[in-house]
């Protein structure tokens, strides 16, 4: 038994056809501008969830600031079920912030570090302890990944949306196609299944 060859033709929706449909043509359309959109609408969300990311990097690094605080009481040692930590501890700190005002709160400090030793931490522009701001390297991880997801998520919605069109067109081609069936098989006094 031969196998039987199958062509595919290419942008048959574009060519001139004697059985090519409106709703064909309509369809070639939807699939175009789905496909330009998704990649455009892709490209912008990207961009500007990327700037995004940025801007509220710079913000972060511009409101965080490092200042010298001083152990309060002797660090306790380190805890034996946290040995895959970064081995530091909580222990009571005092800063001064920007504005003048001296604060006392805890933080992660070296384990049996002496009262009275200097540790740095970040501090808010309100003088609370916060976290440090993300490092170049991290910076450029977050923007990318958060510009390429929200890229793919927008073109996916787009794209989600043409094959839905795309859907109805099916069904309401196949609605002509019954409809015609059905008036060919009445003219002739036929009647099909």
């Amino acid at each position: 038994m031969e196998a039987s060859e199958r062509t595919t033709v290419r942008c048959w929706r574009w060519r001139r056809n004697a059985l090519k449909r409106r709703i064909d043509v309509v369809e070639a359309w939807v699939v175009l501008a789905g496909w330009v959109f998704a990649l455009l609408g892709g490209l912008v969300a990207g961009a500007m969830a990327a700037d995004a990311v940025e801007r509220a990097v710079e913000r972060q690094r511009a409101e965080s600031r490092q200042v010298a605080a001083a152990l309060v009481a002797d660090a306790p040692g380190p805890s034996p079920a946290r040995a895959a930590s970064d081995h530091r501890v909580w222990g009571k700190v005092r800063w001064t912030a920007p504005d003048g005002s001296a604060h006392t709160e805890e933080a992660r400090v070296p384990p049996r570090a002496p009262a009275g030793s200097t540790i740095s931490v970040w501090v808010d522009r309100s003088g609370d302890i916060t976290t440090p701001p993300v490092s170049p390297g991290e910076a450029w991880l977050h923007t990318t990944v958060g510009g390429v997801l929200a890229g793919a998520f927008a073109g996916g919605a787009v794209l989600g949306v043409a094959w839905l069109v795309r859907l109805c067109l099916d069904r309401r081609r196949m609605a002509q196609w019954d409809a015609e069936w059905e008036r060919i098989d009445t003219r002739r006094g036929w009647k099909t299944g």
